[in-house]
């Protein structure tokens, strides 16, 4: 498969609230309760690597990409790892 029709394959996996990150960018999805996330969060906010999709809501979830991008979500880590799962076997259902 050639790299332009494996950008349009590109798997979308929903952070809640009409906001979405392509799937294979993701490289964790995290509980933002400990130390060390908030940590995470805030070195994120202060280089300006930080993307707030929560809405105004609590976040539930904090999700890193390849870029060391930070993203926050009032989507619970577990639903979200759920959708990424489901759209990583959707993924695998359509190449067989």
């Amino acid at each position: 498969m050639d790299k332009t029709a494996q950008r349009q394959r590109q798997r979308l996996v929903n952070l809640g609230f009409g906001n979405f990150v392509v799937a294979a960018r993701v490289i964790a999805i995290v509980d933002p309760a400990s130390a060390p996330m908030r940590r995470l969060r805030e070195d994120a906010r202060q280089e300006n690597r930080l993307i707030d999709a929560t809405q105004g809501r609590k976040t539930r979830a904090i999700v890193v990409t390849d870029s060391n991008h930070v993203i926050l979500s009032a989507i619970q880590a577990e639903t979200i790892g759920q959708r990424f799962q489901a759209e990583d076997a959707s993924a695998r259902r359509e190449e067989d």
